[in-house]
């Protein structure tokens, strides 16, 4: 059967960046930047406060929960596959602090 990314972390990193945490063990840097400057749906997150305030998963992606009540529907989130695909491995930043 082949691997369905799921998200079950999400913590935001420098420079507009995230590192995704997904259930095969691995973390992925994605690079939020392109999608901000597209504006529209990504337009809040160009606020560094939201962005790193409201991050969180929800339906095993990463997502920006704008409204702060989990609410799936006022939400911005990111396609886990394309980000599972499309985002290098990286070491987990987590562990250089432990």
């Amino acid at each position: 059967m082949e691997y369905i990314p799921a998200v079950v972390q999400a913590v935001p990193g420098n420079n507009f960046t995230v590192y995704a945490y997904f259930s095969d063990g691995t973390v992925r840097l994605a690079d939020i930047k392109p999608l901000i400057a597209r504006g529209g749906v990504f337009a809040p997150l160009a606020d560094e406060n939201v962005f790193r305030s409201r991050i969180t998963v929800l339906n095993d992606a990463v997502a920006w929960d704008l409204e702060g009540n989990r609410n799936e529907t006022a939400c911005i989130d990111l396609d886990p596959v394309k980000m599972y695909r499309e985002s290098p491995v990286v070491d987990d930043p987590l562990e250089a602090v432990a």
